[in-house]
């Protein structure tokens, strides 16, 4: 690994700690070319020190807690020892809140949602600028209300006081993201924690696309700004290894039932009852994912090397040389906030006039070798705000959608940034966006009226050529590009 010259990891040397930096990728020419990743809001690469950190761990991999053996006294020690890392990241008092592992972010939201024991008179107030994942989980266990956005893509801070003015003593919960995943808005988080507390309620902080760049404190549980519940998961953090976080009160989990229930969850059992065992055992069921939750760590302690404001820095620095550029080819539609972007995080979400976002992302991938994503990002009703759709064009929309044809289907081009991408990486994305706008694409796409995608005809892909796991004996499977497994 390179270095300053002292061993510290920085952001000038941070590329060669990227795994599959360099990887090269067939375009639809015939020529390779280095993979541009501008998807890191959906999934990040992971860093080589993480990869080093799982392999010297896994010769003392072991069952955690209850285990006699060496093994198992280390990987205990080690698991605990993650939680840890995780609240401190955030500034949480360990004494007092609890950090429950899980798979991602979403399960963390579900769990939080039934935890609450929410009735269907209580209210919780979220935005309609959340991922479904901050919001689907709410609608079955609560009344919920949702803020509305403003033109910009900015959530409307004045209609939440209002709401929370209003329904002073019965809501029960806020629940906000902490940076949007497809315009970059940062919210007011501690702002929104204080109005919460003074109605009454709790807040909870979807910081999936938060944690990564910028940093979080949730300070002291005493203090009035204090975030109460808050949730990220590592695949946005450099360690893809299926492992995610729930932070909030011990007391909270103290009491009730887990959400699941299962081995480590309990003290006793009888054939009559059963006495369940303190957090976060409690509320992790079964053999955890241990070597995610070391992941998770190493890669915390990895941004905390490079500095949560020295990346953040980095980003919006990066952020603005990208619009810089994009304002200067024609017919390119942007949404959210673009002239003042430090309150924002690394994502940049917008159209090509007269064109299919599928289509767009597609010429993006198979003729530049850039990663990217379209659609609605998991947060239909936000998009479809920004697209300034009518009710009867979301109505159409949605029948169509519903019959099977998703020719139409309303959406937007997201490129995301992530702490290791450089000028560079935006000079390629802006020169294969200004051929695309010339219509000097080599290509002939096809639409699949099934998925809403687009495909380059002649272009295919022998998965297998890239990374042969199949079992010796059975069949190759080509995947055309573009194609949904």
């Amino acid at each position: 690994m390179k270095s300053d010259g002292t061993g510290k990891l920085t952001l000038d040397n941070l590329r060669s700690e990227v795994v599959g930096i360099d990887t090269m990728v067939p375009l639809l020419d015939g020529s390779r070319r280095r993979y541009v990743f501008l998807d890191n809001a959906a999934s990040t690469p992971t860093f080589r020190r993480v990869l080093k950190c799982i392999e010297d761990f896994l010769p003392w991999y072991s069952g955690v807690h209850r285990g006699t053996g060496f093994k198992s006294i280390v990987a205990t020690e080690v698991f605990d020892r993650a939680h840890e890392v995780v609240g401190e990241f955030v500034g949480a008092d360990v004494s007092r809140n609890v950090m429950i592992f899980g798979k991602n972010t979403t399960e963390a939201i579900n769990k939080l949602s039934r935890r609450l024991e929410l009735n269907e008179h209580d209210i919780i107030v979220t935005t309609a600028m959340e991922h479904h994942s901050n919001d689907l989980p709410w609608r079955t266990n609560g009344k919920v209300f949702h803020v509305e956005t403003l033109a910009d893509g900015c959530l409307d801070l004045k209609g939440l006081k209002n709401i929370l003015h209003l329904y002073r003593g019965k809501v029960k919960l806020v629940a906000v993201n902490g940076a949007s995943n497809i315009t970059g808005v940062c919210n007011p988080i501690h702002d929104i924690a204080a109005w919460a507390h003074e109605a009454g309620a709790r807040i909870f902080v979807d910081a999936a696309q938060l944690a990564p760049h910028r940093r979080i404190d949730i300070l002291p549980d005493d203090d009035s700004r204090h975030i109460d519940f808050l949730a990220f998961s590592a695949h946005k953090m450099y360690a893809p290894f299926g492992s995610g976080v729930l932070i909030g009160p011990k007391e909270v989990f103290m009491e009730g039932a887990p959400d699941m229930v299962g081995g480590g969850t309990v003290e006793v059992v009888t054939l009559d009852e059963v006495w369940w065992t303190v957090p976060p055992h409690k509320e992790e069921a079964g053999s955890p994912n241990v070597v995610g939750g070391v992941a998770l760590a190493e890669a915390i302690r990895i941004l905390q090397e490079l500095g949560m404001d020295s990346i953040a820095d980095h980003e919006r620095r990066l952020l603005e040389y990208a619009y810089r550029q994009i304002r200067k080819v024609p017919r390119i539609i942007l949404y959210g906030p673009r002239d003042d972007v430090s309150q924002k995080v690394g994502v940049i979400a917008f159209n090509v006039e007269g064109m299919h976002h599928a289509l767009v992302a597609s010429i993006l991938g198979a003729e530049g070798g850039i990663g990217v994503r379209n659609g609605c990002f998991c947060a239909q009703p936000y998009v479809k705000k920004l697209l300034q759709l009518s009710p009867q064009e979301e109505e159409l929309s949605g029948k169509e959608i519903l019959s099977g044809n998703k020719s139409h289907v309303p959406g937007m081009v997201r490129a995301s940034l992530g702490c290791y991408n450089n000028e560079e990486d935006i000079d390629v994305f802006i020169e294969s966006l200004e051929r695309i706008v010339r219509k000097d694409y080599r290509g002939s796409y096809e639409l699949n009226p099934a998925t809403g995608t687009f495909v380059a005809k002649g272009f295919h892909i022998d998965v297998a050529d890239y990374f042969p796991f199949y079992w010796a004996g059975e069949p190759r499977m080509e995947r055309t590009f573009s194609e949904s497994a």
